[in-house]
């Protein structure tokens, strides 16, 4: 008779993992597709006709009204001849006029997608602009960061406190832009006129604060860095400011921090403080230097929960250890530390550093985030505890759909990209058994695809060739496919064991750790077939098999 043990498996909602929770107008159940989808999520030569190199964003913020009105000036180089091109901008708000060259230019709307029509063809490599004047109320986010838009709320005075988010739905939701990750801007001027009680932030620099008419003040804020779309933020609220340098790895980085008054305590800066620097020490080891010096670091607070916006972290974990107090591993480790400082500056490397070219593969943005609060403990409380968190949110894992999602529709994948691939990456750390390899190959693909946008193969590729290990079989499981490999073990006639790996991946092979019991283990390779495991000793009553580490079921006699 045999008996089947599948480790870890839950009927737990994901939506309670601190992880998920942390992330916005993600994991909405989707099967059916629209043309407004392949609008929003295709990549036609509407939209890779031009090449997106800087955005001047220039609004301004009725707060009373919850109305926006200002432009967006497209830069752009032309990368092949055209006369017509694609940008995007949510049909409930208005656009007023395009400009190009002193004329307006026609234009035509289908659902969220704007086609814009040249008087005379645009000729590839050519430098050109257009500016889009907009106005009107844009999308409410009835739930934020969950659901997108403006998040319109007051403070305890009873003054402004707005922000925006808008991952997954787009940031057309509120600007006008080509709205698809695999397209950066190269930098960006970001200018957001707000009431005179209040302020604004948003990415990289503040560089002037301009007086203007009927009691406004104008933030310009200048991105210099590559940034994607969703990131680009606006809060706006009765903020103090106060900041402070990190010495890193490429030298000082600015560190600044935007609290609301009410919250301007000593206790609760000390808090940010210190997780800021921890977290920042913790990742320039993995992962390399910050992405972002030329912009500095910011940590802003937000009503909402959070949000990975480039270099102006939106935070609202209410100066707090955990997530709200939890810890969704249930070991106790993730109570030692904020999870919104830690998860969402892990996005800096993975997500807004390396992003994801189609919004399928966002479980890479999340995979490797997740796993980052696991390297997080590691470097601070050693490589046991970080393996025993790994090992605790497997509770929210649902193998339900897989961690990636359809292609060209804008539509990511399961929400087990979160605690199933940080797991899936902590298995591949305990297969190479060389921490120093591991740490390599983390901080390499922060320098291959610096500020870059990459798909599947690219990271596949990148860390099976780095580690030694061929690992396309088992990423085509664990993020193409939402079942887990089951190891099968037997004894055969003359009391040898044997094993091999059931799965519905053709050829999947994987390596795992096997030994005897209370004695170290041997990595093993097994295929689909029933290999001998060879280790002297060894017999069906005290074969141990690190399902500890790797998340497999386990089929014996």
């Amino acid at each position: 008779m045999k008996k089947k043990l599948l480790y870890a498996l839950s009927t737990c909602s994901i939506l309670v993992t601190g992880a998920q929770q942390s992330n916005a107008q993600l994991m909405k159940e989707k099967h059916e597709f629209s043309r407004a989808d392949s609008l929003r999520g295709y990549l036609t030569p509407l939209r890779t006709c031009y090449d997106i190199q800087y955005y001047h964003l220039d609004i301004k913020v009725d707060v009373d009204n919850k109305f926006i009105s200002g432009s967006n000036l497209f830069r752009f180089k032309a990368m092949e001849d055209f006369n017509r091109l694609q940008f995007d901008l949510f049909a409930n708000l208005q656009i007023n006029k395009v400009i190009y060259k002193g004329k307006e230019l026609p234009f035509t709307r289908e659902y969220n997608a704007v086609f814009l029509d040249f008087p005379a063809k645009i000729t590839k490599g050519t430098q050109n602009e257009f500016t889009v004047y907009y106005e009107g109320h844009p999308t409410e986010a009835a739930r934020a960061p969950w659901d997108g838009g403006f998040d319109w709320k007051k403070d305890s005075a009873g003054k402004p406190w707005v922000a925006t988010a808008c991952q997954g739905m787009g940031a057309s939701v509120w600007w006008p832009n080509k709205d698809h990750q695999y397209d950066e801007v190269d930098s960006m001027m970001i200018s957001v006129a707000v009431p005179k009680d209040v302020m604004n932030v948003s990415n990289g620099r503040l560089v002037k604060v301009e007086k203007i008419k009927d009691g406004y003040n104008k933030y310009h804020w200048k991105v210099v860095n590559p940034i994607n779309n969703y990131n680009v933020a606006i809060n706006i609220g009765d903020y103090i400011h106060f900041q402070e340098k990190y010495k890193g790895e490429k030298g000082l980085l600015d560190v600044d921090y935007y609290i609301l008054r009410e919250n301007d305590q000593k206790e609760k800066k000390a808090h940010l403080q210190k997780n800021a620097r921890q977290t920042l020490e913790a990742f320039e080891h993995w992962f390399g230097p910050y992405p972002f010096y030329e912009d500095g670091y910011k940590l802003v607070e937000t009503h909402h929960t959070g949000m990975e916006h480039q270099s102006a972290i939106a935070y609202g974990n209410h100066y707090q250890n955990g997530y709200r107090g939890n810890d969704a591993s249930g070991t106790g480790w993730g109570q030692k530390w904020d999870f919104i400082v830690v998860h969402e500056s892990g996005h800096e490397w993975f997500g807004n550093n390396i992003t994801s070219a189609d919004l399928a593969d966002m479980w890479i943005h999340e995979s490797f985030t997740n796993y980052s609060e696991g390297l997080f403990i590691d470097y601070f409380y050693g490589k046991e505890a970080s393996q025993a968190y790994a090992h605790g949110i497997r509770s929210g894992i649902q193998n339900d759909s897989p961690m990636q999602g359809p292609y060209h529709v804008n539509k990511e994948g399961s929400g087990d990209m979160y605690p199933k691939g940080g797991v899936m990456l902590n298995m591949i750390r305990t297969m190479i058994s060389d921490d120093d390899k591991w740490r390599s190959i983390l901080r390499g693909l922060n320098t291959k695809f610096f500020h870059k946008q990459v798909n599947y193969h690219d990271i596949v590729d990148y860390v099976s060739q780095q580690s030694g290990v061929e690992l396309s079989k088992m990423f085509e499981q664990y993020v193409k496919h939402s079942s887990i490999p089951t190891l099968e073990i037997q004894q055969d006639a003359s009391g040898g064991i044997m094993g091999r790996w059931i799965s519905e991946v053709k050829g999947f092979h994987m390596p795992i750790h096997i030994g005897i019991k209370g004695k170290n283990k041997q990595l093993i390779q097994l295929d689909q077939h029933f290999r001998s495991i060879k280790i002297p000793g060894l017999n069906k009553d005290n074969i141990a098999v690190d399902t500890f580490n790797y998340y497999v079921g386990l089929l014996s006699e």
